[in-house]
C-alpha cells in the first residue's frame, strides 16, 4: 500500500517584518475607514451646496458666500480624503508606472483646481460634487479591499478568541484539575466532557463521541471520533466524554496555522486586480490625450476658451470611472468570504484565478480519493450468512491492531453487529489469527494458510477478488469454511461524484499513485477515471505532472502528503487536501480544509465564477467610459447632445451601483 508520512509542517517566520505586518495592516485599514467616514460626512453638505446638483434636483438653496463654504469643505475632502491617492501618485510616477493612484489623483486634482478657479472668478461650472463623490467612492473601494484581507479570517480569529480558557487536566490518579488552556504542554492528557469545546489540538486516547467540526473545517456533519483519531481545537464534543492527548497549542495549533494561511492568501497578488491597474494606466493616458484633443478641438472650432476648458475638465474627470475602483475589490471580498466558509484556503490568488483554465486534475490515491484505511468490500458466503461471518471475524480481529483487523471491526460496527471479545487468541505468524469464541475454534487466515493446509475453497471467486486488488481473508469455524471476506482501501463516498462533476466541466480526472497497478486499476474503474499512473515513486509524481503538461493540458495536482510535495509545486495549481494538522501546505497554492474531493470541483467553479464577475465588473466600469467620454468631449454636439457633468454623475452612479450588485450576486452562483 502507498505509505503516507504525514503532512508538511508549516514554516513559522519570526522576522521583524512578519511580526509587525498585521499591526501595520490594521493601522492602514483603520486609516482608510476613518478617511472614508469623515469624507462621506463632509460630502453631504458639498452635494447640497453645489449649484449643479441643486439645478438637477430642481431646488435653490443658494445664500451669500455659499461658494466659499463649498470651497473650504471641498478643500478638506481633497487634502484629507484624497491624501492616500495624492501620496500614491508620487510612488507611481517615481516608478514611471502610472496606475490607479495616478488616474484618481489626476481626476480629483483637475476637478479641485478647476472648481477653485471657478469659485474665485473664472467663468465655468464648479465640479466639487464630482471631486467629493470620487474620493469617497475610491476610499470605499480601497477600504473594502483591505477589509477583505483582514475579514477572511475573522470567523477563525473569533474561534481562537473564544477557545476555552480552561481545560480539565487529568492527574496520574485519574482525577482532574482545572488549569488554563494556555499552560498545557504536548503529552499531557485532558478530559473533554460532553458539550464542551476541545481546548487544544490532540489525539483521542480513550472514549468515543461525535464531534462538531463545522466552525473549523466547514464539515456540516458531525465526525465520529474514537481512540487514535485526531481532534482540532475549537471543535465541539457531543455526547461522549473524551480523553485527549495534547499535541499542539498556541501558534502551533491548526486554527492559528489556518489563520496565517488566509492572511497569506488575501495578501497575495491577484491577476485580475492587476488587470484593473493596467486598465487604470490605459485610462490615464486616454484621459490626458482626450483632454488635450478636446481642448484643442473646441478652440480650433472657434469656441470660447472657457467652454473648451470646461469640456476638457469634464472629459478628464469622467475618464476616472468610480466603478473601476470597486470592480475587483468587491468581487475579491465576496469570493474571499465564500471560499473561507467553504473551507477553501487560497494561498496564491493568481493561481486560484488561473484554475478556470484547468483541463486536467491529477489525484493522489491514498488519503485523497480513498480513505487510506481498509474496509470490507465483499463477503462471500459459503456455510454461513453474512451477519454470522462478520460476527465471528470481528470478534476474533478485535484483539488485533493490524489495519486489516481494524478494517473488519469497523465494517462490522457500521453494520450494527455486536461482536464478543475472544476467550483466547494465538497469532499464526504471517498467516492470520486463531482463537476461541463462545466455545468455537475460529480462524481468520490468509490464502497461503489455505493452500498449505489444503483447505478447499472457490478458487475462481478468490482469483476474481484478487484481480481487483483486494485482500481476501478466509473465516473457518470448527473446521468449517464459513466464507471469504474481501477488503480494500475504502474509496471516499464523494470521489465518484467529484469525478463526474469534473467530467461535466470538461476536465479530465487522473490518478497518480505509488500503489500497485492492480489496486490502482480497481479504484480507477470504480471512479471512472480517464488515466491511471500506478507504481509511481514520489519523485516520479512531478515527472508525471510535467508529462501531462507537455501534452498541452493545464494541470492541477491534488495530494495530502510529503511524497506529493514535488508534484504540488510543479503543477499549474497545487491543491493540498486533508483536514487536521497534516495538511500539506507549503508546496500548494490552495489548501482544502476538508478531506473531500468534491471541494476540488467547488474550487474550480468558484474560480470561474470569480473571474467572470470581475470581468463583468470591469466591462461595466469601462462601459461607463465608452459612453461618457465621447459625449463629454462633445462628439454629438451638432446633434444637440452634450453630456453635462450632472448627467455624467447619474451615469457614474448607475455604473457603480451595478458593479456593487453584480459582485454580491456571486453568492448565488
Amino acid at each position: 500500500m502507498e505509505r503516507k508520512e504525514g503532512g508538511i509542517q508549516m514554516e513559522h517566520h519570526q522576522g521583524h517584518e512578519h511580526n509587525h505586518q498585521p499591526a501595520n495592516h490594521a493601522n492602514h485599514l483603520n486609516d482608510f475607514k476613518h478617511r472614508f467616514y469623515v469624507s462621506a460626512a463632509v460630502m453631504v453638505p458639498i452635494l447640497a451646496l453645489s449649484p449643479m446638483i441643486q439645478e438637477f434636483l430642481g431646488q435653490n438653496w443658494r445664500f451669500p458666500f455659499d461658494m466659499y463654504i463649498l470651497f473650504l469643505l471641498s478643500s478638506f475632502v481633497y487634502f484629507y480624503g484624497g491624501w492616500p491617492f495624492l501620496k500614491g501618485i508620487v510612488s507611481e510616477m517615481r516608478d514611471r508606472n502610472p496606475g490607479m493612484m495616478t488616474l484618481i489623483s489626476l481626476a480629483i486634482s483637475v476637478a479641485y483646481f478647476y472648481s477653485t478657479a471657478v469659485v474665485f472668478g473664472v467663468p465655468g461650472h464648479e465640479m466639487y460634487w464630482e471631486l467629493s463623490t470620487l474620493i469617497v467612492i475610491m476610499l470605499l473601494g480601497h477600504w473594502i479591499e483591505m477589509k477583505s484581507i483582514a475579514g477572511a479570517s475573522s470567523d477563525l480569529e473569533e474561534l481562537v478568541r473564544f477557545m476555552p480558557s480552561s481545560a480539565h487536566l487529568l492527574q496520574e490518579d485519574g482525577t482532574t484539575v482545572e488549569v488554563k488552556a494556555s499552560t498545557l504542554t504536548p503529552g499531557q492528557r485532558v478530559l473533554v466532557k460532553p458539550g464542551e469545546k476541545v481546548p487544544v489540538d490532540g489525539t483521542v486516547a480513550q472514549g468515543r463521541s461525535d464531534v462538531d467540526e463545522s466552525a473549523v473545517t466547514g464539515e456540516s456533519v458531525p465526525v465520529y471520533k474514537e481512540a487514535g483519531d485526531s481532534l482540532i481545537g475549537g471543535s465541539i464534543n457531543s455526547e461522549g466524554a473524551l480523553t485527549v492527548v495534547v499535541e499542539k497549542t498556541g501558534q502551533e495549533s491548526y486554527l492559528s496555522q489556518v489563520i496565517k494561511l488566509v492572511q497569506e492568501a488575501q495578501e497575495s497578488k491577484s491577476r485580475t486586480q492587476d488587470l484593473a491597474n493596467r486598465a487604470a494606466k490605459f485610462l490615464f493616458y486616454v484621459a490626458v490625450i482626450a483632454g488635450v484633443l478636446t481642448l484643442s478641438g473646441w478652440l480650433a472650432a472657434g469656441f470660447s476658451t472657457n467652454f473648451a476648458i470646461e469640456r476638457m475638465v469634464t472629459v478628464m474627470v469622467i475618464a476616472c470611472p468610480h466603478a473601476l475602483g470597486l470592480a475587483a475589490p468587491l468581487v475579491t471580498a465576496v469570493s474571499t468570504s465564500l471560499s473561507a466558509k467553504k473551507g477553501l484556503l487560497i494561498r496564491n490568488r493568481t493561481s486560484f484565478e488561473e484554475a478556470r483554465y484547468l483541463n486536467a486534475v491529477l489525484f493522489d490515491k491514498t488519503g485523497t480519493l480513498t480513505k487510506g484505511e481498509f474496509g470490507i468490500t465483499d463477503v462471500i458466503e459459503e456455510h454461513a450468512d453474512r451477519k454470522t461471518i462478520l460476527y465471528y471475524a470481528a470478534s476474533l480481529e478485535s484483539s488485533s491492531a493490524h489495519p486489516i483487523a481494524q478494517g473488519i471491526v469497523r465494517s462490522a460496527e457500521k453494520e450494527g453487529i455486536n461482536y464478543s471479545p475472544p476467550e483466547e487468541v494465538d497469532s499464526l505468524t504471517g498467516k492470520g489469527l486463531s482463537g476461541r469464541i463462545q466455545d468455537k475454534q475460529v480462524l481468520a487466515v490468509s490464502p497461503g494458510y489455505m493452500h498449505e493446509n489444503k483447505v478447499s475453497f472457490h478458487e475462481a471467486t478468490f482469483q476474481q477478488l484478487s484481480s481487483e486488488g483486494k485482500t481476501v481473508i478466509f473465516l473457518i469455524v470448527d473446521d468449517v469454511l464459513y466464507g471469504m471476506i474481501a477488503l480494500a482501501d475504502q474509496v471516499r463516498e464523494d470521489s465518484k461524484e467529484a469525478v463526474r462533476i469534473l467530467h461535466q466541466m470538461g476536465i479530465e480526472a487522473m490518478m497518480v499513485t505509488g500503489d500497485n497497478r492492480t489496486v490502482a486499476q480497481w479504484v480507477g474503474k470504480e471512479l471512472g477515471l480517464d488515466q491511471i499512473y500506478a507504481e509511481v515513486l514520489p519523485h516520479e509524481k512531478a515527472e508525471i505532472v510535467e508529462q501531462v503538461q507537455r501534452a498541452g493540458k493545464k494541470t492541477a495536482m491534488t495530494g495530502d502528503g510529503v511524497n506529493d510535495a514535488p508534484a504540488l509545486a510543479v503543477a499549474d495549481l497545487g491543491i493540498a487536501i486533508g483536514a487536521g494538522t497534516d495538511v500539506a501546505v507549503e508546496s500548494a497554492d490552495v489548501v482544502l480544509v476538508r478531506s473531500n474531493p468534491l471541494d476540488v470541483a467547488a474550487l474550480i467553479r468558484l474560480s470561474r465564477s470569480t473571474y467572470r464577475k470581475m470581468i463583468q465588473n470591469l466591462w461595466w466600469a469601462a462601459g461607463y467610459n465608452i459612453i461618457a467620454l465621447p459625449l463629454a468631449a462633445g462628439i454629438l454636439y451638432q446633434a444637440g447632445i452634450l453630456l453635462t457633468p450632472a448627467v455624467g454623475a447619474v451615469l457614474m452612479s448607475v455604473s457603480t451601483i451595478i458593479v456593487a450588485i453584480n459582485a454580491k450576486l456571486l453568492k448565488s452562483e
